[in-house]
């Protein structure tokens, strides 16, 4: 079992001078980052497509075990029919990802707050995400927003396509803890500025033995590995430890 423990993006101008060194310059933060801890999720493929220089910097820059999770483009979720999302995802996948050879690791398929479950259209889009590319594995996650997906048909349609379900630690997200597939990918969103680590003593020990139950092997939600992504953005001062 592994369990990998990171941040979502990394460059945040708050973080220069607590979590980065005085003096670091921008362009080795990434670098830092990747020292520090053991994945990194990608934010900005979300929001466009980045050229595969870039992936392929990113894949030099960091260390040889080193894992990035992407987050896929918004352009493939949010849409009104998610079964119509095909051909945006071929350029996602195409543009340049798989230049971060074995240190691609699982895409995150963000779901707007406002879509609701539907067994149709879910089934639909679960079905255009491919299993492998270019004779390598693709690991794929769902972050649902709506509580609509809380129950059993999306588990079972997840299961079905062999995507796991984002554990997300928030108020807002529906709680789906159900093995799908044979990793665990848990965002945590519940950080406070008023801590150092973002989560106080109690709270990140209660999270740490649930986030411990779903990688126990024969457990409800077993998986071989783990990553977990914090998104305490602004004024984190320390990023959390890996373990």
């Amino acid at each position: 079992m592994t369990i990998r423990t990171g941040i979502g993006g990394w460059i945040y101008p708050p973080w220069r001078g607590s979590f980065y060194p005085p003096g670091l310059t921008p362009s080795r933060e990434l670098h830092y980052a990747g020292r520090a801890l053991g994945s990194v999720e990608i934010n900005g493929t979300f929001y466009g497509a980045q050229r595969p220089e870039s992936f392929r910097r990113w894949r030099d820059e960091s260390p040889e075990d080193f894992v990035f999770a992407l987050k896929a483009p918004r352009f493939a979720t949010h849409r009104r029919d998610l079964a119509e999302a095909g051909a945006t995802i071929e350029r996602f996948l195409t543009g340049g990802v798989l230049a971060l050879g074995p240190k691609l690791g699982p895409i995150l398929w963000q779901l707007p707050p406002t879509k609701r479950f539907s067994a149709e259209e879910i089934g639909a889009f679960l079905a255009l995400l491919p299993k492998e590319r270019a004779g390598r594995a693709l690991r794929h996650v769902i972050e649902a927003g709506h509580q609509s997906f809380a129950g059993e048909a999306f588990v079972a349609l997840l299961r079905k396509f062999g995507v796991a379900a984002a554990l997300v630690d928030s108020e807002r997200h529906p709680h789906i803890e159900e093995r799908t597939a044979d990793f665990v990918y848990a965002r945590l969103r519940r950080s406070v500025a008023e801590e150092e680590t973002g989560y106080a003593p109690a709270a990140a020990m209660a999270l740490a033995e649930r986030l411990a139950g779903t990688a126990q092997p024969g457990a409800k939600s077993a998986r071989q590995e783990t990553s977990a992504s914090s998104s305490a953005r602004q004024k984190t001062r320390r990023a959390p430890k890996a373990s």
